[in-house]
């Protein structure tokens, strides 16, 4: 399931080739992907102008002229890939497999645009990803959206907010930032990854990162920049291109080359002068990786 750094590295290479074009058609390709594509989607959405492309968590939201917003979640193996008059097929190399098969092409927008046309298509070979149609005046009361918490690379996120929320809660640390009420958009990947820059084991009771008196201990101050470098520098590098994530040029991202535990079990410690070595467990049914012996 592509992270927010995937959906995020997807916006921004989605956004010069949508932002102020015209939806010139709406081709659907099939019915339904994970749910029922919305009704009458195409005639919605045709003749609207997209005015931007923004996030919210691991949903891609494509903000049309009318106040509505096209809602997208990729799923599992959901991509999206440009095409201008003069290209049968998205540029770029990449190290792992992607459909190219037309079969899996279920949504197409054919967009106009001053400088010419193209097409976004919207490929999904399992069909785990799904879109919807919602009013952008009414986002926060789209039902996955309510009670999200703030966005790891906002400015909400801090210590503070932190100690709040994690104040005398006995969840293992791991847990709770998987909850998406916390801190929205972060994963298992980038929830070891910064676990370890900010040495603190999965297994830690949250509320120990908390001063009786509700004040950050210096460990969650750690942990509040260990997730925002973590999720800036996963962006930058393009997402961790796991299994079926590509970028929208065909192209992969490479942060999984710059993991330091996840995925890495057996392997030496990273951290400066730790003799240790990366271990897995299990965490309500989710890989856990960590250092034992500088996580503490």
């Amino acid at each position: 399931m592509p992270e927010l750094p995937e959906v995020e590295t997807v916006r921004r290479g989605l956004a010069p080739a949508m932002e102020g074009s015209t939806i010139h058609k709406l081709e659907l390709r099939r019915q339904d992907l994970r749910f029922p594509l919305p009704e009458n989607f195409a005639d919605a959405a045709q003749g609207r102008r997209i005015v931007s492309l923004g996030r919210r968590a691991k949903y891609l939201l494509i903000d049309l002229d009318d106040d509505t917003t096209i809602i997208s979640h990729l799923g599992m193996s959901g991509s999206f890939r440009v095409e201008g008059e003069a290209a049968s097929q998205t540029p770029g190399g990449f190290a792992l497999p992607r459909s190219k098969d037309e079969k899996h092409d279920h949504v197409l927008f054919h967009l106009r645009t001053p400088q010419g046309r193209s097409r976004v298509v919207y490929n999904d070979p399992r069909r785990f990803g799904f879109m919807h149609l919602w009013k952008r005046s009414q986002l926060d009361a789209y039902p996955p959206f309510v009670g999200l918490g703030p966005e790891p690379t906002g400015n909400l996120l801090d210590a503070d907010y932190l100690a709040r929320r994690l104040g005398g809660r006995t969840q293992p640390l791991k847990g709770a930032l998987l909850d998406q009420s916390l801190v929205a958009g972060l994963g298992n990947i980038y929830v070891c990854e910064a676990l370890w820059r900010a040495h603190l084991s999965p297994l830690r009771k949250s509320g120990s990162l908390v001063t009786p008196t509700g004040r950050p201990k210096k460990q969650l101050l750690l942990l509040t920049e260990a997730i925002r470098a973590v999720v800036a520098d996963a962006i930058a590098a393009g997402g961790s291109s796991l299994r079926d994530h590509i970028q929208t040029d065909g192209s992969l991202g490479y942060f999984q080359h710059s993991f330091s535990v996840y995925d890495r079990e057996g392997e030496a410690c990273g951290t400066p002068s730790c003799n240790g070595t990366v271990s897995r467990i299990v965490q309500a049914g989710r890989s856990s990786f960590y250092c034992a012996s500088c996580q503490k």
